[in-house]
């Protein structure tokens, strides 16, 4: 892959100068191996990554927990189903459906008509996971999926029916979802951007993990700490705080170094 550093705002008085980090995929690449250096994708065509803060499930490190298995016992009466993109079909109903829950979760209009047009048919999605309320014979929900078989699922969009707040219904297609590719022995699947603690509901897996910049971490703490620090002034990039590096790489930043996962060699020519 070709990395990019595209500029964004400074903050000269604190000498903050702060890039965006692209990655462009060359010939032979799959999106799994750019998901698996830390970007997600910010192309609905996948030819252009970012790097960001987001979280993974490491599924051979999955089992369920106490809350996971409360959340399933909540949807005993929901089924789901795998379609491929084709196979789903994307009527005026879903199309209205998906609309209203976008209009609520996201604000108005934010996720327009064309833009919902668009993300159905688009690369970034290949598969459906449809959920169902079997004693009411009703489709209740849907997930946009990105995946690679046994390598990568992306959890993309979730569209479902507000209604069913009560029995978590969004956190029981996430929870099944994370089941289900763990029992297909797939190697990961990946949950979005974690920046805020409403996002944090993804790290209630075990196998979590989250890209830091320079590595894959299991260390929820240091998420919190990363979380944290958001609702602040910040005046200096993260491996410049004093109390990150002494937290969580014993205040050393060769303990930074030992664990990262890039590294580049200069061209002599």
């Amino acid at each position: 892959m070709k990395i990019l550093f595209s500029e964004h705002k400074s903050d000269y008085v604190n000498y903050i100068f702060p890039y965006a980090i692209w990655a462009i995929p060359e010939k032979g690449e799959t999106p799994a191996q750019i998901f698996a250096q830390g970007f997600l994708p910010a192309s609905r065509e996948l030819d252009r990554f970012y790097m960001t803060r987001h979280i993974r499930i490491d599924l051979k490190k999955f089992s369920r927990s106490s809350e996971n298995r409360r959340i399933l016992r909540k949807g005993d009466d929901i089924a789901f189903k795998l379609l491929k993109r084709e196979e789903f079909d994307y009527t005026d109903e879903w199309r209205e459906f998906c609309k209203y829950y976008a209009d609520i979760k996201f604000g108005k209009d934010v996720m327009s008509y064309p833009r919902l047009e668009s993300l159905f048919n688009s690369k970034i999605i290949n598969h459906i996971l449809l959920f169902t309320d079997t004693k009411k014979d009703k489709d209740i929900g849907i997930v946009t999926l990105y995946f690679e078989e046994k390598n990568l699922a992306y959890y993309y969009y979730s569209f479902y029916d507000l209604s069913y707040y009560r029995r978590n219904l969004g956190m029981f297609m996430m929870t099944s979802a994370v089941d289900y590719f763990s029992k297909l022995g797939f190697e990961h699947i990946y949950l979005g951007t974690c920046y805020s603690r409403n996002a944090l509901y993804k790290t209630q897996f075990s196998g979590c993990q989250f890209f830091n910049g320079f590595r894959w971490s299991e260390n929820l703490k240091e998420l919190k700490f990363m979380v944290q620090r958001e609702q602040n002034v910040v005046d200096r990039h993260l491996l410049e705080t004093d109390e990150y590096l002494e937290k969580f790489y014993d205040g050393n930043l060769q303990n930074v170094l030992k664990e990262a996962i890039y590294s580049f060699k200069i061209d002599e020519k």
